[in-house]
């Protein structure tokens, strides 16, 4: 027998489906020319960080900002309208971090890179980076971070020690676009690697105690 929902149950439904709906726009916010708050903020990190917007960070969203949006488009082949909407943004994520994932990506390099040449912590940052790239990983600096196993650090809790201005330099770089690596996914350490798996990767490179892999 049919019976009918109770109002609230389907005032319950009603909220659920607009938020579910809504969730797309939340994450990819369409910013342009007179636009305030947290998320131009955040755009005008990424692109200060890629070396587009030279001015203060202020969450305003204005000529310096548009034009910056602009030259950013033009170099990735978008609709240079200087308006941040879903394409530049699904870009920016991928080539770029936020200030939380400059953090987790400079913790990372300190943790895992300590003790090795400069260009050796660029190219452990840049494997995040090409990581990020690629399918076969999460999406995420965060994600692609603390995926389970992926490093060692992480586990044994080296990661929570605070990062040195080396370690945010190196980050900065790797997240600028040099990649010493030379286009790694992997890297370890062949004094104490044990799995067989990482040792049948095509190797690129050894730089200091590392090996760079694909």
């Amino acid at each position: 027998m049919f019976k009918r929902k109770p109002l609230t149950s389907l005032l319950l439904t009603l909220v659920v489906a607009l938020l579910m709906t809504a969730a797309p726009a939340s994450a990819a916010p369409l910013l342009k020319q007179g636009s305030k708050g947290g998320d131009v903020w955040d755009l005008q990190y990424r692109l200060q960080v890629l070396g587009y917007y030279q001015q203060p960070l202020d969450g305003k969203f204005g000529p310096h900002t548009r034009q910056a949006v602009k030259q950013f488009q033009r170099n990735y082949g978008l609709v240079a309208d200087g308006i941040a909407g879903r394409n530049t943004w699904r870009t920016l994520k991928k080539v770029s971090v936020n200030r939380e994932e400059m953090i987790l990506l400079a913790r990372l390099v300190h943790a895992e890179a300590r003790g090795e040449p400069y260009v050796g912590q660029v190219a452990v940052a840049a494997v995040v980076m090409n990581r990020l790239q690629s399918p076969q990983f999460p999406h995420t600096i965060k994600g692609i971070i603390f995926e389970p196993y992926a490093f060692t650090a992480v586990d044994d809790g080296q990661f929570w020690l605070a990062p040195n201005q080396t370690a945010y330099r190196a980050a900065y770089d790797a997240v600028r676009g040099w990649d010493p690596s030379g286009g790694a996914l992997y890297y370890f350490n062949p004094a104490t690697a044990t799995s067989r798996w990482i040792w049948s990767r095509p190797q690129i490179k050894r730089i200091g105690q590392h090996i760079f892999a694909r």
